[in-house]
């Protein structure tokens, strides 16, 4: 049986006794709540694009490749009906390729298991993964690391994008698509193109 599960049972068996104490000892002892204290930092759309690049567009957990976010604001921008897009992802109104497709960042072992909010412990992953995993460890729900995507092989359309908006007016972007514009802008003017 589960070590948690045995505990809450043997707390709702001494609780059903009146033996307050004798249950606090049970979940101080065999089941303790850990607070952690930490200050989460964000990171930028700069700060993330690298990230996806370290991992070649990849989702770590799954080998899937991934899109650069702007590849699907643009899809959406031109089939609004077709490809949906909303400001908060909600499902009902927003085309799932953004929880299949767009990467985010996501602590390996989560900071609420003692993680440390280190690029390190930070690998690409869409947000339908990140979503699942949570702040439970690869191990407890079947994810493992992928090996990080070659640039060479899969850039998450980059090549794409770059050529799509070359001839074209970017004034309709709305904050997050230049976010992401002025992180590639940026990236590939400290590293090279990519």
């Amino acid at each position: 049986m589960n070590k948690g599960l045995r505990s809450i049972i043997d707390v709702t068996d001494s609780l059903m006794k009146n033996d307050v104490s004798g249950a606090k000892e049970i979940v101080d002892t065999h089941y303790p709540h850990r607070s952690i204290s930490y200050n989460k930092r964000k990171l930028s759309a700069f700060e993330k694009l690298s990230l996806f690049i370290r991992d070649g567009f990849i989702d770590r957990y799954t080998g899937d490749q991934l899109i650069f976010p702007n590849v699907l604001r643009l899809i959406s921008f031109n089939l609004t009906t077709s490809f949906p897009y909303h400001t908060n992802w909600k499902m009902s109104e927003c085309h799932i390729a953004y929880w299949e497709f767009i990467p985010t960042c996501d602590h390996i072992v989560p900071i609420a298991k003692d993680g440390s909010d280190s690029y390190e412990n930070l690998v690409t992953t869409s947000m339908k993964n990140n979503l699942l995993k949570s702040n439970s460890l690869i191990a407890e729900i079947g994810f493992s690391i992928h090996e990080k995507g070659n640039l060479e092989n899969w850039n998450g359309l980059i090549d794409w994008y770059k050529s799509y908006i070359q001839d074209r007016s970017i004034e309709f972007f709305d904050d997050s698509m230049k976010r992401w514009h002025n992180a590639l802008i940026r990236y590939e003017k400290e590293n090279g193109e990519i």
